[in-house]
């Protein structure tokens, strides 16, 4: 059996997992001299790369000296933490990234709890070293203590530390002496990761993923955890609520480099992915045709947050996506749901609306946006958390929120997040910035982020992480402003805009098509008012005199989909069409609106 080792790595947003890959890959020459092929090689869709960040576990596979490593990269950011659980299954080692200024951060504790518990080995590896002011030995010991604390093991506490910078393209047992390549990491690795411990007996195979080819459907990949799979082999599929399905493996792949190569059969330890199983779920288990026996289903945490889609109902449906009845959006939840395990569905007394529960905005809106790119309209109401009962008391679920910023503006992060009702727990000063450490109601973090990153002038970096469910904390207060609503159906004409400029700020551009009860910008005050900007000038012979002022309009604010999520109120919907993004009153006549205040 070729020795095998399959590993996954982890670590906080931006601590450099994707790019560490990418030099994974271009060491073991992957790729010809000729080709080239960028970087971020994995962040292979345009959401990804446009954000830059990883949003779905991928694998590839390299070999080292003779050694084969599968290696699995995921997400970091917390509201994607269900792709991290799902495919740590497959690995048996991780690859702990940790940036040497930073530290171990809110995600890094996520992931590593996941790993430690699920009995992994870890290899830590010190990121970034040619910071200015980084302190990997402190780095180092942070990390000790971060394990000790989640509660590993000895022969986990026990890692192999590798420091360098994969940007630069090189790793050493000490930061201090510089080389010129990676290999120390995957020494590293090949050494002390153990290689997959097979058991004899049947085949048994978790699904943990995923893939969809139009020519041969669906497509299972997973970790064989004992026996060999053939090609055209009988199989059972047992099913997480312990039904089992006969069926047949058409194909075999196991991964080599970014593609996969056919074979006639795996072996124990390795990953693979099957083609022709049908009407199988992430969680499944692959067995023996005779006597199956299933191996234990993922166990994923429960979402935090739900919001309400809806199809588009506004004057202008229609006019932009392909798929926008509730049957296309319907279609379309269920099919995300197959490999979106952290997200649910459920249904509302209204055919036409469904409640959509994830892990946070972020994880949320990539899906809107994702559905926005392929033709979809639809509407999304304001996000809320779920709020369970314990007890008989009233629980929402809390959050540990970090926030970076710079010294002198620290003061005003902390009076933003004890307003809606964080307690400050630590505040540290590294540099010139501040990390300052906080509880905080989930409620409280939506729209928190535009506030503070206007409050600092973009200096503020914010992560957090769900922690559990604590009593109800009380109201939070809302946005102090109203909305501006238009009145008529039309074209915004730069000369009311100008008119009407003192009233509020504006969210449309002049000359943009409006309908009535479109939001179109904030209220100086805090009640809503409807305004009409459809009104040209009067082009009458009787003249003022002096009244021909050029009008000077300043600049709309225009929203991502995120800020229009969390900027909105109760009473108003994110119109969202592959165009374009538009705030709407829920009740666009101002008499129905008057009739039923939400």
């Amino acid at each position: 059996m070729e020795s095998i080792r399959n590993i996954a790595i982890i670590a906080h947003v931006d601590h450099g997992k994707t790019t560490l890959v990418d030099k994974i890959m271009y060491h073991c020459q992957l790729f010809r001299e000729n080709e080239n092929t960028g970087d971020l090689i994995l962040d292979n869709n345009d959401l990804e790369r446009e954000r830059g960040i990883t949003i779905t576990s991928k694998n590839v596979s390299v070999v080292y000296k003779g050694t084969k490593i599968n290696i699995i990269d995921t997400p970091g950011h917390a509201d994607f933490g269900g792709e991290v659980e799902r495919v740590l299954n497959m690995a048996d080692g991780v690859c702990l990234l940790v940036d040497a200024f930073e530290g171990p951060m809110p995600q890094t504790r996520f992931v590593l709890q996941k790993a430690i518990d699920l009995g992994l080995k870890p290899c830590v590896v010190i990121n970034k070293v040619d910071k200015e002011n980084c302190t990997p030995e402190e780095v180092h010991e942070k990390v000790f203590d971060l394990m000790f604390e989640l509660g590993a093991e000895e022969w986990q506490l026990d890692f192999p530390t590798v420091y360098g910078s994969a940007k630069q393209n090189w790793m050493s047992d000490d930061f201090r002496n510089v080389t010129t390549n990676i290999e120390p990491l995957l020494d590293m690795v090949v050494e002390h990761v153990p290689a997959p411990k097979v058991s004899e007996g049947t085949p048994q195979m978790l699904i943990t993923s995923l893939d969809f080819s139009s020519f041969t459907g669906r497509i299972a990949i997973g970790r064989l955890e004992r026996g060999v799979l053939k090609e055209g082999m009988p199989i059972s599929l047992v099913k997480r609520d312990g039904t089992i399905m006969k069926s047949r493996i058409k194909e075999l792949h196991t991964f080599e480099g970014l593609g996969r190569k056919k074979v006639a059969e795996v072996i124990a330890g390795d990953i693979c992915a099957i083609v022709g199983v049908e009407g199988f779920e992430i969680g499944d288990t692959i067995a023996d045709f005779e006597n199956p026996e299933a191996l234990q289903t993922i166990a994923i945490d429960e979402p935090t947050m739900s919001m309400l889609f809806t199809i588009n109902d506004s004057p202008f449906f229609g006019k932009e996506g392909k798929f926008v009845t509730s049957r296309h959006i319907r279609d379309r939840l269920t099919k995300e749901l197959e490999k979106n395990l952290a997200m649910k569905l459920g249904e509302t007394d209204s055919a036409d609306k469904f409640m959509v529960f994830g892990r946070g905005v972020l994880h949320l809106s990539v899906l809107i946006e994702t559905m926005r790119r392929e033709g979809y309209e639809l509407q999304i109401g304001q996000p809320q958390v779920i709020i369970k009962e314990i007890d008989g008391v009233k629980c929402e679920p809390i959050e540990e929120l970090t926030i970076d910023l710079p010294e002198h503006l620290s003061g005003r992060a902390v009076e933003f997040v004890s307003i809606r009702k964080g307690e400050m727990l630590s505040m540290e000063a590294k540099g010139e910035r501040m990390i300052v450490k906080f509880n905080i109601p989930s409620r409280g973090i939506i729209g928190l982020r535009n506030q503070l990153l206007t409050a600092t002038a973009g200096e503020a970096i914010m992560s957090h992480r769900y922690i559990g469910y604590e009593p109800f904390k009380g109201e939070i207060p809302g946005r102090n402003n109203g909305s501006l609503i238009s009145m008529e159906n039309g074209k915004a004409i730069p000369y009311s805009i100008d008119k009407l400029q003192d009233r509020g700020k504006f969210f449309v551009n002049p000359n943009d098509e409006i309908y009535e009860g479109q939001v179109i910008g904030e209220n100086s005050r805090s009640d809503d008012m409807s305004i009409n900007v459809t009104k040209a000038k009067k082009q009458s012979n009787v003249r003022s005199s002096g009244n021909d002022e050029k009008a000077r309009i300043i600049p709309p604010i225009i929203f991502s989909l995120e800020e229009a999520l969390e900027y909105i109120q109760k009473d108003e919907y994110v119109e969202v069409t592959p165009k374009s993004i538009r705030l709407r009153k829920i009740y666009l006549n101002e008499n129905d609106r008057k009739r039923n205040k939400i």
